[in-house]
């Protein structure tokens, strides 16, 4: 069909559209302008990089042959550990047998028949908040494993108010150490703070194991006169000493006896393959490399695991080795004032806190509540919030449990003080930074170039109070 002239010259005679905005232009626009301009970029960007104190704050000891051994007084106290159950259900609750060699009186027990039949004799117990397991002076008549809750031990003071001296949480143990004692009884009360669950076991079960199974009789006794030997407060074998004598008394000889198996440390390692298309190497780098900046990135990512792995690894992260008998537990929940004033007056010379972002603005509003205003310190020209003129240094690495509470640590740091160290090695092949190394690994079939990156490290703990934690730090605001 044809159409109409008229209408195709009304349709010749109407202006082409204009872009909008663009009708009244009398000369070059911008968005025509930038096609021949240059433009400015910035480096590629990465969220998950953090100020990572706790990698910065280390001091670092140089690791030559790869491996770091801590040399130690012979320890005759043995540390307690925490007992681990299992559940199917909420009556149906058994002790793991292998781990009631972290009680102090089974440490190093090593017949699994025994531990599993004596792990069997346990039986469960629900308490009520409020409720009294047991009262200082009583006879103790049975031991006890915490499965949930929290507990506080308290005494009567001098002048007969109450006195709260610790707090019992889950996996802690209460009566071993009336073992060895011909008449055992409570040092102090233990009261239920919240609802929880325990594990009973009577005294009496414990000497029939005692006089049926000859290997654990004689464990126990070894124990018990283990104890006995001469030990100073942290349970060293005593080195005797004599003061403030006069006239010429013959003096006590002794000598400085050492652990005969110390442990020994070798370094860990995080790796990732790096991988650069040649293609990308060679043609686009302008105005900035692509390898150093894929390499840059990389390197952060690397950095950021390690810091992870120095908090969290089982083999040697401060939350998996700190010693159970520097762990306290927070008495109402919040971590407060007088909480961080326990965990500050357990060691020495504490270097800093380190505590999840949410840990530390929880204890700032249990300040607030106190009218309390906390000091800070100034750490490399950063101003840190600190506590009793000690750094609190934010880790997003610490975890936070299903639960909503996380950890506060505490480090006493450096050699030379008997604290933590990080350990590395400098000096090893074709080194981009200190402990890390970036190797060439070729170029292959698809024209892909790949280098390995690696970093070497790992952390020790010179002496048990080195490292303190504060633990079930409640990290929600309250309802009031």
């Amino acid at each position: 069909m044809s159409v109409p002239d008229s209408v195709t010259a009304s349709a010749a005679e109407e202006p082409a559209l204009e872009p909008p905005g663009d009708s009244a232009l009398t000369s070059l626009s911008t968005r025509a302008a930038r096609q021949l301009a240059t433009t400015t970029k910035s480096e590629p960007q990465m969220q998950a990089i953090t100020s990572r104190w706790l990698v910065k704050m280390l001091p670092w000891v140089d690791v030559k042959g790869g491996t770091y051994r801590v040399n130690r007084r012979l320890q005759l106290r043995v540390g307690r550990g925490r007992v681990q159950f299992e559940q199917n259900g909420a009556d149906d609750i058994r002790v793991i047998p292998q781990t009631l060699t972290e009680l102090p009186v089974l440490r190093g027990y090593d017949d699994m028949e025994v531990l599993k039949e004596l792990a069997g004799r346990f039986r469960v117990r629900e308490v009520r908040a409020g409720q009294v397991l047991f009262e200082a002076g009583q006879p103790a008549t049975e031991a006890y494993l915490v499965v949930h809750g929290r507990f506080a031990r308290y005494t009567v003071g001098k002048y007969g108010d109450e006195e709260v001296i610790g707090v019992v949480t889950d996996g802690d143990q209460m009566g071993d150490e009336a073992v060895g004692r011909s008449d055992p009884r409570w040092r102090s009360s233990v009261r239920a703070e919240t609802a929880g669950v325990v594990m009973a076991l009577p005294w009496d079960v414990i000497q029939e194991f005692t006089d049926r199974v000859p290997s654990l009789a004689a464990h126990f006794a070894a124990y018990a006169e283990q104890q006995q030997r001469p030990m100073n407060r942290k349970g060293e074998a005593e080195v005797p000493v004599q003061a403030g004598h006069t006239g010429e008394p013959t003096l006590s000889g002794g000598f400085v006896d050492y652990d005969l198996a110390p442990r020994e440390y070798e370094l860990s390692l995080t790796q990732t393959v790096l991988r650069v298309h040649s293609r990308v190497a060679d043609l686009y780098n302008e105005p900035m490399d692509q390898t150093q900046q894929q390499l840059r990135l990389t390197v952060e990512e690397i950095r950021e695991r390690q810091e992870w792995e120095l908090v969290n690894n089982r083999e040697f992260g401060l939350l998996h080795n700190a010693d159970y008998g520097q762990r306290i537990s927070t008495y109402t929940g919040p971590p407060t004032p007088d909480d961080m004033d326990e965990l500050l007056s357990m060691r020495r010379k504490t270097r800093l806190f380190l505590a999840h972002p949410k840990a530390i603005a929880a204890f700032f509003r249990q300040c607030n509540k106190r009218g309390l205003v906390p000091g800070t310190a100034n750490v490399d020209g950063h101003e840190v919030p600190a506590w009793r003129g000690v750094p609190i240094f934010p880790c997003g690495k610490i975890p936070v449990s299903d639960t909503h509470t996380s950890s506060i640590l505490a480090l006493r740091t450096g050699e030379a003080d008997q604290g933590v160290v990080g350990l590395y090695q400098t000096g090893i092949p074709e080194e981009f930074q200190p402990g890390l190394n970036v190797r060439f690994m070729g170029i292959d079939s698809a024209a892909i170039i790949k280098y390995l990156v690696t970093a070497y490290y790992s952390m020790a703990i010179l002496v048990p109070d080195a490292v303190g934690v504060l633990e079930n730090v409640q990290l929600g605001r309250s309802a009031d």
